[in-house]
């Protein structure tokens, strides 16, 4: 009984290396990976005899083994023979334990990539000796320095396939190493192997006397699993607070960097409110010190103000909080990134409302170029300035991962739509504030006479809009109310003259028209807003600026049939012969609204009831 105690306390006590594979399609990371396992005899009976049986019917090796289908899980790569999805697995050896991420090689599933390479300590990337360095490859190793993955296995695979040859091999290596002294990856360790015949992989080849390094087994046993010390001082994001009683107050989390022990003193970063640890909890064990890595629950001396997403750190090192910062993203979406457009950024345990303000450049991942864009599509990485709803805690991605890394959300459906790294944060943030004046919005619209009001008047070209809108703006002031119309025609006269109409102009449109309604608002005036407004996000983004019940969408409804047969201008006939690019309804969206405050029928009823009734929900 105690040689089985002393052998399970080896194998707990021993360290995890977390590790991706990648590279091009068919390079053979699967078969790579199932061969590890087959040939460090990891596999359990019933797994070698699916193994058996799965060969028979999907492999691709005639009567022998086919160990990439121990790692193709999904039905469609088995029918497809490539790897869509992420595959996980885990092996132990008798000096550590391993997860593995089998990455997938399509260009279409580099986001699934970035998702194993976001927590892994190594990245092995696997070349076809046949076919050298490819366009996966660098966008592959791209990603993988971009995460902060900092050990990196070249392996040249199916070296079977060109006769073991030492100069096929060293090509390949010395091409490599001018892409990695491009993308700053410092070192990288390059292993020749056949992953099918097992060669370098456990056990030397006798087919290549002349390489004299590692195996492949033998390199990831070596690899470094802890991370270098973080300068960054005690970080824990609080995931959640456990009250069962009133006796007890809890900050619950994961340790994201350094240490912490009972008695240190902790602040609350973007509050700055400060106390001491009085206690310590990993599961249901008391302990006096924590350090990166630990679950735990903590408690103060001091009640003081602290929620999910606070991050809590030394008071010796306070950390910094931004509401605007500098970041790689990797959008991750087919509908592209749009600059102005609103999203949810996730950092941690904390969600806040965002927006890129500017893509400041895109990145060519084959070149490394940096290329000037309006918009990211899917696989692309951009450098963007973000700016966020409210402060938010924060690390550089290169100090602490947990609190540097994010992914951005749609706010409606829910979508993962990209993933980033915060490089800094921008200096403009934390020296411009509001400036309060001594005359506020109530004391303006008392002295009109009114409720301060924003009408966003939306509907397809021709639909109506600017009439509707003129007329409610005329019976207002002839009532005596103050008020201003904004039309979409107007301000590109003036405003916003230096904006097109592609998707990117359309939400800077409505951005910068928001915010002078606001201001005008804020005067203490009923402001009408007359504008197509196609995009639902960028309607809700300007609801947003408003207090509740000061925003009114106002949908004028009818059918494109009825919009073109008003068209005077003949737009739509332009369109149609694809005279006039990106024009709503023919070759651009239009996205009606779900709750409008006011729907106006306006094929049935006349200007004068329509207005009327715009009128009645304003006042």
């Amino acid at each position: 009984m105690s040689q089985m105690n002393d052998f399970l306390r080896r194998h707990e006590q021993k360290d995890r290396l977390r590790l991706i594979t990648c590279g091009s399609v068919d390079d053979g990371k699967s078969t790579l990976l199932g061969r590890l396992l087959y040939d460090t005899q990891r596999l359990n009976v019933d797994q070698l005899d699916a193994l058996r049986s799965d060969s028979d019917q999907h492999g691709t090796q005639g009567p022998g083994l086919d160990f990439a289908l121990l790692l193709d899980g999904l039905e469609a790569e088995r029918e497809q023979g490539i790897t869509i999805d992420v595959a996980y697995r885990f092996f132990s050896t008798d000096t550590r334990t391993f997860i593995v991420a089998d990455c997938p090689g399509h260009e279409q599933y580099t986001r699934n990539m970035a998702t194993g390479a976001s927590t892994a300590d190594l990245a092995v990337v696997l070349i076809d000796a046949r076919k050298g360095v490819l366009t996966q490859t660098r966008r592959h190793s791209y990603i993988v320095k971009l995460l902060g993955v900092s050990q990196v296995v070249l392996a040249v695979n199916k070296m079977d396939l060109v006769n073991f040859d030492e100069s096929v091999f060293l090509s390949i290596v010395s091409d490599y190493a001018r892409l990695a002294e491009r993308l700053g990856i410092g070192r990288f360790s390059a292993i020749p192997l056949s992953a099918l015949n097992g060669d370098n992989l456990v056990s030397r080849s006798a087919q290549m006397p002349w390489y004299l390094g590692p195996t492949l087994l033998g390199a990831l046993e070596s690899a470094t699993t802890q991370a270098s010390p973080s300068e960054v001082g005690f970080r824990m994001s609080v995931q959640w607070v456990n009250r069962p009683n009133s006796d007890f107050r809890g900050f619950c989390g994961s340790v994201a960097s350094g240490s912490i022990a009972v008695d240190d003193e902790i602040v609350v970063v973007r509050s700055g409110a400060k106390s001491r640890v009085s206690g310590l909890l990993r599961g249901s064990e008391s302990v006096r010190e924590v350090s990166a890595g630990d679950p735990v629950t903590l408690t103060l001396l001091d009640e003081i103000d602290i929620s999910r997403g606070d991050v809590l750190a030394s008071a010796s090192q306070p950390g910094q909080a931004t509401d605007q910062f500098a970041a790689h993203l990797l959008w991750m979406h087919e509908a592209p990134l749009l600059p102005g457009r609103p999203y949810l950024l996730q950092c941690a345990s904390a969600t806040v409302g965002v927006q890129v303000s500017e893509i400041k450049y895109r990145v060519d991942v084959d070149s490394q170029e940096q290329l000037a864009a309006k918009r990211l599509r899917l696989n692309e990485v951009g450098y963007c300035n973000f700016s966020l709803d409210t402060e938010l805690a924060f690390e550089p991605y290169a100090s602490c991962r947990t609190l540097g890394a994010f992914i951005l959300i749609d706010r409606h459906s829910g979508e993962t739509l990209g993933a980033g790294t915060i490089d800094f944060a921008l200096r403009r943030a934390s020296n411009i504030h509001w400036q309060q004046t001594e005359v506020n919005k109530a004391t303006r619209a008392a002295l009109k006479g009114q409720l301060p009001r924003v009408a966003w008047f939306t509907g397809l070209s021709g639909a109506g809009k600017s009439t509707i809108a003129s007329r409610v703006e005329a019976k207002l002031t002839a009532s005596g109310h103050h008020t201003y119309l904004l039309d979409g025609d107007n301000v590109r006269h003036g405003l916003n003259r230096d904006l097109g109409f592609t998707d990117e102009d359309r939400v800077e449109n409505i951005r910068r028209i928001a915010e002078v309604a606001r201001l005008m608002v804020d005067a203490g005036l009923i402001v009408l807003v007359s504008f197509i407004s196609p995009f639902r996000q960028e309607r809700e983004l300007a609801r947003s600026l408003f207090a509740a019940g000061e925003f009114v969408e106002v949908f004028v409804d009818v059918p494109i049939a009825v919009a073109e047969a008003r068209d005077v201008k003949g737009l739509y006939a332009k369109a149609r012969l694809g005279q006039i690019k990106n024009f709503t309804g023919i070759d651009s969206a239009y996205e009606a609204p779900q709750n409008a405050e006011v729907v106006l029928d306006a094929v049935n009823l006349n200007v004068e009831i329509l207005a009327d009734q715009v009128i009645k929900r304003l006042t």
